[in-house]
C-alpha cells in the first residue's frame, strides 16, 4: 500500500508512538482522581505531555497546553471564548469548517480576507484593510487543500498592531513546519495530535495564550465543591477523563520529531512534493495547483484530471493500494478561491516515511488514468 493522505491522517507511526499508547493503556488510569500509582502514571503522561509540547513550540506555560479530543474541539474552544452575536471575524481565504462552521454557529460575521489563489500580498493587504474594529481574527498556517503556506508571521504581527485577537489552525503544520508560539503571541494555536506530530486520532492540543471559556463542563478531579468549572488551566477546559493513553503517544510523536529534526522531516516532505511535480508537469489532462513561490508550498499536492470525476480518479487509485482524498476537504473557500468548488479535487499529502519510489509509482498511475 502507498499511503498519500497523511493531511487527514498519518497512518504511518514511529514504533515508539503504538509502543507508548499500549503501555500506558495497560498500566495507567484516570489522571487526577487518586494517589494510587495507576492514577498517577496516567497524570504523569499528561504532564511529560504538556512538557514536551510547551518545548517544541516554545510556549512558556505547560499548563497552559489543553488536551482536546482533536483540532475541531481546540477550535470550538478558542472561537466560542472569544466570539460575541454579530461580531466580525476576520478570516482567511482558505479556512476549514471547523473554523467556519463554530463561527456560523456563535453569530459571528464571517469576513474572508484575500481570495486570489496563492497571493501572500493580496493577502496581506486584505487582512491590512479589514483587521481594524474586528472582534477576532483566525487563520490556517496551512491549506490543507493545497499546500499553500500562508504568511502566518505577518499576519501575527498586523493582528498584534490592531489589537485583534488571534487564531491560528496549526493542523497541517504542527510538526512539519516552524511554529513558534512565543513569536506569533496568538491567543490560541489549535492542532491535532494525529496528523504531522504522529499521534494517535482523538488527540490534540490548544495552546491558550489567552484566558479561555469552557465548551463541555462536568468533573475535573479538583474544585469538587464549586458548580462552576475551576478558573485555572488546563482544568477549567478538561472536563471528563483525559485519554492518557493518547497524551503518551503524543509525547512519543513529539520526540521522534525532535531526534529526527523538524526541519529535515520539512525538506522530505517537499521534496517529494517537488518529485511527483516534475513527473507530473506538462502532462496533457493534468491540471497541478501550486503556489508559484516553491517556498509557500508544503508537502501537500492538488490536482484535477480533465474530463475524469476526482472521486472516480481517488476510486482507480484506491483498487490499486494507492490512498489519496478527493472532493471538497471540508473547506469550500479554498475551493472557490481557485475555481475548484464544482469539481473538488483529488488531493495527493505526504509524511515521514513515503519515499521517492513511491512516488513514481503513483505517479505512473495517475499518467496511465489519463
Amino acid at each position: 500500500m502507498i499511503y498519500l493522505d497523511s493531511a487527514a491522517t498519518s497512518f504511518q507511526k514511529p514504533p515508539q508512538v503504538l509502543r507508548a499508547f499500549v503501555k500506558t493503556l495497560g498500566e495507567a488510569s484516570s489522571p487526577g482522581r487518586g494517589a494510587h500509582r495507576p492514577a498517577m502514571r496516567a497524570a504523569d503522561a499528561m504532564l511529560d505531555m504538556r512538557e514536551d509540547a510547551s518545548a517544541f513550540f516554545h510556549f512558556k506555560d505547560p499548563e497552559r497546553v489543553v488536551m482536546t479530543m482533536n483540532a475541531t474541539h481546540a477550535l470550538n474552544i478558542a472561537v466560542r471564548s472569544l466570539v460575541r452575536k454579530g461580531g466580525r471575524a476576520v478570516v482567511s481565504a482558505y479556512e476549514h469548517n471547523a473554523v467556519i462552521r463554530p463561527l456560523h454557529a456563535c453569530g459571528a460575521e464571517i469576513d474572508p480576507a484575500g481570495g486570489r489563489a496563492f497571493d501572500s500580498e493580496e493577502l496581506l493587504r486584505s487582512f491590512r484593510e479589514k483587521l481594524p474594529g474586528a472582534a477576532l481574527a483566525v487563520c490556517t498556517h496551512v491549506s490543507n487543500v493545497f499546500g499553500y503556506i500562508l504568511p502566518i508571521r505577518e499576519i501575527a504581527a498586523l493582528c498584534r498592531e490592531n489589537g485583534v485577537p488571534l487564531i491560528v489552525d496549526a493542523s497541517q503544520s504542527a510538526g512539519v513546519l516552524p511554529l513558534d508560539a512565543e513569536e506569533l503571541q496568538a491567543d490560541y494555536i489549535a492542532m491535532p495530535g494525529h496528523k504531522s506530530l504522529l499521534g494517535v486520532p482523538g488527540s490534540g492540543l490548544l495552546l491558550c495564550g489567552a484566558s479561555a471559556e469552557p465548551l463541555l463542563f462536568g468533573g475535573s478531579g479538583s474544585d469538587s465543591l464549586s458548580r462552576e468549572m475551576p478558573p485555572y488551566l488546563p482544568d477549567r477546559l478538561e472536563a471528563g477523563t483525559q485519554n492518557a493513553p493518547a497524551a503518551s503517544a503524543l509525547s512519543e510523536g513529539i520526540r521522534f520529531i525532535r531526534r529526527h529534526g523538524r526541519e529535515h522531516i520539512e525538506a522530505h516532505e517537499k521534496s517529494l512534493c517537488r518529485h511527483m511535480v516534475e513527473l507530473l508537469h506538462g502532462k496533457d489532462g493534468i491540471e497541478l495547483f501550486l503556489a508559484p513561490d516553491e517556498s509557500e508550498q508544503s508537502g501537500v499536492l492538488s490536482l484535477r484530471i480533465t474530463g475524469r470525476d476526482c472521486e472516480e480518479v481517488a476510486s482507480r487509485l484506491a483498487a490499486d493500494e494507492i490512498c489519496v482524498r478527493s472532493g471538497l476537504h471540508c473547506a469550500p473557500l479554498a475551493h472557490k478561491s481557485v475555481g475548484t468548488l464544482e469539481s473538488g479535487t483529488v488531493r495527493l499529502s505526504f509524511s515521514p516515511f513515503n519515499t521517492h519510489g513511491e512516488i513514481e509509482k503513483a505517479a505512473a498511475k495517475l499518467i496511465k488514468i489519463i
